[in-house]
């Protein structure tokens, strides 16, 4: 769950500041590392060109 993000201005990417359900560790995640989960009820399905696992983080 991301709680706050961080911005550095105009030539750095956002900052997500996340908490980690699993073990609680708090972690920042750059921009281009963060996804939107899939949701129905937004109409957001799971696209599956992105079914990926980023790196540091283990398959569940």
């Amino acid at each position: 769950m991301a709680f706050a993000v961080i911005d550095y201005g105009a030539e750095h990417n956002l900052l997500w500041v996340t908490a980690l359900d699993h073990s609680g560790e708090i972690w920042c995640a750059p921009n281009p590392k963060v996804r939107m989960q899939a949701n129905w009820s937004m109409g957001r399905g799971k696209d599956p060109a992105f079914d990926f696992v980023p790196e540091g983080v283990a398959a569940q």
